[in-house]
Formats: structure tokens, sequence, C-alpha cells
């Protein structure tokens, strides 16, 4: 039996064939939003990436670069787009498809380089671009749940959870409105968090089930 060939007489390695490249934004808060870059040999700075290996999948480089790159484990990605532009990369025909990951600060290694969101446009390639892609995706999975990132951990004040989405928005918020709008995803554990001479302060924890489209609405308008 002859190798297949399509209608036009040709077999699969007849075409050419792009390389196949992951890249991760790893966002995180420390004090405004931020995402982990790592330098390249040429000085310059991108996000974690590498060359997907024969018979691997994307998700098992996804991994490899941000365990050998960024010396992350254990990081829960997501999938956000394939960036297909063939002159994305002056080193050839790539194809990169980009991740997006949130993680707190305290798990991001002490020597990681972390620079703001809205510093990106000098990395290479068009990483500026996924870095932007995943903010936008981080801005519509936390107007769907409550802290999907768990950037504050299990336990919170309103308080500490405004002033956590007025960082991932970059914009602030009516106090009586954000949280007449975000209740809807708290639970009270019947505690409370003194500070100094003022009123005690409630402590949630997230409910686990998706916020109204009316808090959608609210937090991106």
């Amino acid at each position: 039996m002859g190798t297949p060939t399509d209608s036009t007489g040709r077999s699969l390695t007849d075409y050419p064939r792009p390389s196949v490249a992951v890249d991760v934004a790893v966002l995180t808060i420390d004090e405004v939003l931020k995402v982990l870059v790592v330098e390249r040999p040429d000085g310059t700075f991108a996000l974690p990436g590498t060359f997907l290996h024969p018979g691997e999948r994307l998700a098992e480089a996804a991994e490899r670069a941000l365990r050998d790159k960024a010396g992350l484990t254990g990081v829960d990605f997501h999938q956000l787009a394939m960036l297909d532009d063939p002159e994305r990369d002056d080193r050839g025909w790539v194809l990169s498809m980009a991740h997006g990951a949130a993680v707190p600060v305290a798990e991001i290694p002490a020597e990681a380089n972390l620079v703001p969101t809205t510093e990106t446009s000098d990395l290479a390639f068009d990483h500026a671009e996924i870095v932007d892609l995943a903010v936008a995706d981080l801005r519509r999975r936390y107007s769907a749940e409550v802290d999907p990132g768990n950037f504050l951990g299990e336990q919170f004040t309103v308080l500490d959870l405004r002033l956590l989405y007025e960082t991932v928005y970059a914009r602030s918020y009516p106090k009586d409105t954000f949280r007449r709008h975000l209740l809807h995803g708290l639970e009270p554990t019947g505690e409370l968090h003194r500070e100094g001479t003022g009123r005690p302060a409630e402590i949630y924890r997230r409910r686990g089930t998706p916020l109204p489209s009316s808090t959608a609405a609210f937090l991106l308008q």
C-alpha cells in the first residue's frame, strides 16, 4: 500500500510545516497585576515558553516550560488562543498556543522576574499580545466567580476582596455597591477580623457558585 495522498496527489510530508510552541502568561498580584517573564540568551525578556517535542501534548510542553524556565510546578493553566501570524517569530514559521495562569505571589520563586502587565511592550515576539489576552481572560473569570485565582487564600474580608478586584480591573468600585454584587458568591465564616480600634470586619470564604450576570456587568462596565 502506497503513501496516502490528497486530491492533488500530494502526501502530508509534501506540505511545509510550521514549528509549534507554547507560551504561558503567569499572572500574579504584587501591589499591582504583574506577569512573570524570563530572560533570553540575547538579554531580552519573554514569557516562559518552549517548542513542542515529538509525541508531546501541548499541556505537557506548557508544564515543561513552567518547570524549566520559571521553576513552577503544579500550576493550573489553560489555553487562551493559537497565534498564527507567519511573521510572529523572526527565527522562522512558528505557531504558538498561548496559555494563561493565575498564581499567588507567595507561590512564585523569589528570584522570578515580575513586571506590571501595563509595561510589557518590550517583550520578545508577540508576547505583549499574549499578556493582554491573559489579562482579559482573568477579568472575565473574575466576573464569573469570586477570586478563582485564589490570590486571597481561603478566607478574607470584603475590603480585602474589593482591593483585589480593584487591582485586577485597574479601577475603583463604590464599596457598598461592590459588597452588594459580590455577596452572591460569599459565605460568612462566623469569624471577625479585628484591626485597630475600628469596627471588626466579617470574614468570608468563597461559596463556589457562579456570580450573576448583573455582577459581571457591574465589574466590566
